[in-house]
């Protein structure tokens, strides 16, 4: 009897490693997804139940094969967390190449910490890694999720990105039937299935099999409008007891005045202060410049994201006794300030960030990262960054600057354009004098003016108010020199809407030129030279879009050694395009070579067959 039941018992084992091997193993991947990836997407199942207008549940399940070393990142998860967002449970487990079990997540092994280390926060993370050493090998995912709320629902992609294929996805949303969340599909047209259940919930899936890899074109639209993907949102929602609407942009910025209602207010001592300092100004604008000095030198930035307060600014009063408070409480407090005077502002939410996604005006939902304050000033809007004690007045930069924000007005809100900063304001001026020897030795004095943008080349806007070395360390690591040291250097900082930065250098060079018997061969552009070519794309499909433009100039006077005269003089090398202009240009004055050169970059979006 013993021996009957090994033997089924054998069996059983074996039937489940042979199912196993059948579902996960490498070599059931159906044909042509495995090609010229590094990861296949097996499985990628989001489930979101909303239970109530402040509850819900999220599930996520994913099985992915992770065919080398470039996909390493889909072994490992972290699930952000807070006190209104629950981690129920996470289980992971991991498959060899023929899909059989290899290893079982631990709960020991689940990292749990802070997400914010030092900062006013409830937000963690629980992360798990299930990496291996060898490849090709899978991995299963799966977590839940209770949201104390309903304000935010997580987009479905289909794809992760670039370099990776999806066997099988699926997207499913339940809900009652009278708070059903708005949709929006991103290059897809696949209709879901719909089934109505009892007490009036409704189930609606969408699913999805085969999906090949994207590529994206170089200099194309953004990541966010490529990948094929579902955005969701509620309409009537509640959070931390503040309940609301987003169906339209003006119901989430009453909602948003709900949040910040009451908390305007100063003390008198510091409102008759803030008169005092504005008292002998001529102009809104100078009062503006004023009290946004006065807030810098006073405040200090603080990440403070507990609860409600991840969306809800700290009353004005408190930022003003403490100096102290987030994006949200700062700019708030600005706004609080100008309103002493009579100066109407307006607190303005964003999604900062030189890389962040474009704001979807045509779908109300949360969407921003960020807050800061504006000032209508007649044609012309003030733009405040409240987070920094050294940014100019008035300057938007890289962080906030030409894209869409949500200005939250006293009945609603409107999406609103940022400052756009065109070519023309982004200059790179250099002039430089080069002392060269016989031996092809120099010595340099070179200045430079960064306006614009360009006033964040490479982080110098911060590098302008840090201390000596670091400001020597920045020269060392960012002058496109081959050899040289550093003699003496100053940096001069001007701030202003559009600001500007001057650095002059004295340097040494070594070898700048390059010695051949009698010949002396020399580079002429000595700090500016431009090499990335972009791929090449036959066929393109998308828009080529330059985000910002620039214009550089470049005056190199060369003092040549006794002896030494071109052989030529190459003639003017010029280009014009839709693109910008280009030229560079070669003089001789007794023995000294100048070399004068200019590029003009235009931001824009042109056709595809411009490329």
């Amino acid at each position: 009897m013993m021996r009957l039941f090994s033997i089924i018992l054998l069996l059983l084992i074996s039937g489940l490693v042979k199912s196993q091997h059948l579902k996960y193993a490498i070599s059931s991947i159906p044909a042509g997804l495995a090609k010229d990836v590094n990861a296949v997407i097996r499985l990628d199942e989001m489930i979101f139940e909303i239970e109530s207008q402040s509850k819900a549940k999220y599930t996520v399940h994913q099985v992915i094969t992770i065919l080398n070393s470039n996909a390493k990142r889909f072994a490992e998860e972290a699930v952000d967390y807070d006190n209104l967002r629950k981690v129920t449970f996470t289980e992971g487990n991991v498959f060899d190449a023929n899909g059989i079990p290899i290893r079982k997540l631990k709960g020991s092994e689940i990292v749990d910490q802070s997400s914010f280390e030092g900062l006013f926060s409830d937000n963690r993370y629980k992360s798990i890694d299930l990496t291996q050493p060898t490849y090709p090998y899978t991995v299963e995912i799966e977590y839940e999720m209770e949201f104390k709320f309903l304000f935010y629902i997580p987009s479905f992609y289909l794809l992760p990105g670039e370099k990776a294929s999806v066997e099988k996805s699926r997207c499913e949303l339940i809900y009652p039937k009278e708070l059903e969340p708005r949709v929006r599909l991103t290059m897809i047209d696949t209709i879901p299935s719909i089934t109505y259940l009892p007490k009036n919930i409704v189930s609606k899936v969408w699913s999805f099999e085969n999906i090949k890899p994207i590529k994206l074109e170089p200099l194309g639209p953004p990541s966010s409008e490529m990948v094929p993907h579902i955005d969701i949102a509620p309409s009537t929602f509640e959070y931390s007891s503040y309940s609301g609407k987003m169906d339209t942009w003006d119901n989430f910025g009453l909602w948003i005045n709900a949040l910040n209602k009451g908390r305007d207010q100063l003390p008198e001592s510091t409102q008759q202060k803030i008169r005092s300092i504005t008292a002998n100004a001529k102009s809104t604008e100078e009062k503006v410049r004023l009290l946004y000095e006065y807030m810098q030198s006073k405040t200090r930035y603080v990440s403070i994201q507990l609860g409600i307060g991840g969306y809800q600014p700290f009353e004005a009063a408190v930022v003003d006794r403490t100096g102290y408070g987030d994006c949200k409480a700062l700019s708030n407090y600005m706004v609080s300030m100008l309103g002493v005077v009579g100066i109407k502002a307006h607190y303005v939410l964003i999604n900062a960030g030189s890389s962040a996604r474009p704001m979807k005006i045509d779908f109300p939902a949360t969407q921003f990262n960020h807050a800061i304050a504006a000032v209508p000033n007649g044609a012309d809007t003030l733009w405040l960054e409240c987070t920094s004690q050294t940014n100019p007045f008035g300057y938007q930069g890289k962080f906030t600057g030409n894209r869409k924000a949500l200005l939250i007005t006293s009945n609603g809100a409107r999406p609103v354009n940022t400052i756009k900063y065109p070519a023309s304001q982004n200059i790179q001026r250099r002039s430089a004098s080069v002392m060269l020897d016989a031996k092809g030795d120099g010595t340099a004095r070179v200045t430079t003016t960064y306006a614009g943008l360009q006033y964040e080349n490479d982080g110098l806007d911060n590098i302008l108010n840090n201390q000596f070395d670091d400001q020597k360390k920045w020269i060392q690591e960012n002058t496109m020199i081959p050899s040289f040291d550093v003699v003496g250097f100053k940096m001069e900082n001007y701030k202003s809407k559009v600001p500007a930065a001057v650095v002059n250098m004295d340097l040494t060079l070594k070898k700048l030129s390059i010695v051949s018997g009698k010949r002396f061969f020399l580079t002429p552009n000595l700090m500016n030279r431009y090499t990335f070519i972009p791929e090449k794309v036959e066929q393109r499909k998308t828009n080529v879009i330059v985000k910002s433009g620039y214009t550089d100039y470049d005056t190199i006077h060369y003092q040549l050694p006794e002896g030494i005269h071109p052989e030529f003089i190459p003639d003017t090398q010029s280009e014009t395009s839709r693109f910008g202009e280009y030229q560079a240009q070669f003089l001789m004055e007794g023995n000294k070579l100048i070399y004068i050169g200019k590029m003009i970059f235009n931001d824009g979006t042109y056709p595809p067959d411009s490329y």
